[in-house]
């Protein structure tokens, strides 16, 4: 019997703790939007990091021209080679 006086207090600390520490993430924000993170990353946002060559979609300007070149591969390699 001893046993249950101090299981019983132990057990109503443990619940008031598990409530304050769920009503401090609550205010703090933790569960505002589950989502979110889960969605982000089926967006395509690396177009930047993509080579231009290797884009499917070009811009208008480089399908018009797609026989001028910028010139920087012609100066690295016209270079002297140390």
């Amino acid at each position: 019997m001893q046993i249950v006086m101090v299981l019983v207090p132990l057990m109503l600390i443990l619940v008031a703790v598990g409530i304050a520490l769920f009503a401090w993430a609550v205010k703090n924000g933790q569960y505002d939007d589950v989502e979110g993170p889960a969605h982000r990353i089926l967006y395509d946002d690396d177009k930047d990091m993509i080579p231009r060559e290797a884009r499917t979609d070009k811009p208008e300007q480089e399908e018009e021209k797609p026989d001028q070149s910028t010139g920087e591969e012609d100066r690295d390699s016209a270079g002297p080679k140390s």
